[in-house]
């Protein structure tokens, strides 16, 4: 296990090692820096206020999740998304999604699987409305070319994680699932384990609970298009609601990948890229994600710091 994760640590800092140097070739980090020194003030203000709205609202949406499982209050799920936040800005390959799952589980008496079972839907749902959004976006813009490929695929692997948290939710009515569930009976650990995880995948077979999910999962994609908007007009690019769309769902769709510690140089480059295919400038574009990025991170290490401080360490 340790092996896998460090095989998993090793390739995102490879990922983003590359990603950083392909990026620095497409831009001038002079006029990048240029930019920057010029970005409006109160626009910066607005991309922090949208950035602290966008991890409220997916504090909300993960405790709606848990709510059929355990109430738990508002504060503290913030608490627990913030500290995974914190992990992933300093782990790779977005081992602060265990993190958070882990620290919610052992401070409210859960399973740490069906915890993380939640996630997994969380992150299912959040994939379904990022390709939705970059859909949208490549239709008003009429774009064509490698982008619209790449959000081809990635609604084809959102369909199948679609039907594949399907099948793991009604796996016990399917055909032969008496005899693979007596085949699991040799092995009560691992039979166990994915009877926990079946429970935190079963919230997504409430649909009162998956409609919540989904509403909030695009009114904090909504708070996200607004900071990359804003990001936009403090370094004078006047992005269209269209661009800004494809620009957040691109960093999105590049954050999936493994990557190293707060997905320095995919998210970027994929912001890079994404401009050059609308058109816009590398540099601005550029310093709009390093602008909205460098902000994520300051708000999710600040407050990821302080809930870990609120909630104790525990080995």
């Amino acid at each position: 296990m340790w092996r896998q994760r460090a095989g998993q640590a090793a390739l995102g800092i490879v990922v983003s090692i590359l990603a950083i140097v392909a990026v620095l070739q497409s831009v001038d980090l002079g006029q990048t820096s240029a930019v920057l020194g010029g970005a409006a003030p109160g626009w910066i203000a607005a991309v922090f206020g949208a950035i602290c709205l966008d991890v409220l609202i997916r504090a909300v949406r993960w405790q709606r999740l848990i709510a059929p499982i355990r109430r738990v209050a508002l504060w503290r799920v913030l608490s627990y998304v913030l500290v995974g936040y914190l992990a992933n800005n300093v782990l790779p390959a977005r081992l602060g999604e265990v993190v958070r799952s882990h620290f919610l589980g052992d401070r409210e008496g859960l399973s740490r699987t069906t915890t993380l079972g939640t996630v997994v839907v969380e992150r299912i749902v959040d994939s379904v409305v990022v390709v939705a959004i970059a859909a949208f976006a490549i239709v008003v813009l009429n774009v064509r070319g490698v982008l619209t490929s790449v959000v081809a695929l990635g609604a084809a692997i959102g369909a199948l994680l679609v039907v594949a948290l399907g099948i793991a939710i009604a796996a016990h009515r399917l055909p032969g699932a008496t005899r693979i569930a007596a085949w699991f009976d040799q092995w009560p650990r691992v039979q166990a384990v994915v009877s926990r995880l079946r429970g935190g995948l079963a919230v997504a077979g409430r649909p009162a609970t998956l409609a919540q999910a989904l509403i909030l999962s695009g009114a904090a994609w909504g708070a996200t298009l607004i900071a990359f908007m804003a990001a936009g007009q403090a370094v004078g690019l006047d992005l269209r609601v269209g661009e800004a769309a494809l620009l957040s769902s691109a960093v999105a769709l590049a954050s999936a990948i493994p990557s190293g510690p707060a997905y320095l140089g995919t998210y970027e480059f994929a912001a890079v890229k994404v401009g050059d295919a609308l058109g816009l400038p590398a540099d601005p574009v550029f310093a709009l994600a390093l602008l909205v990025h460098a902000t994520i991170i300051v708000v999710t290490s600040t407050g990821g710091a302080v809930a870990l401080r609120r909630l104790g360490w525990r080995r």
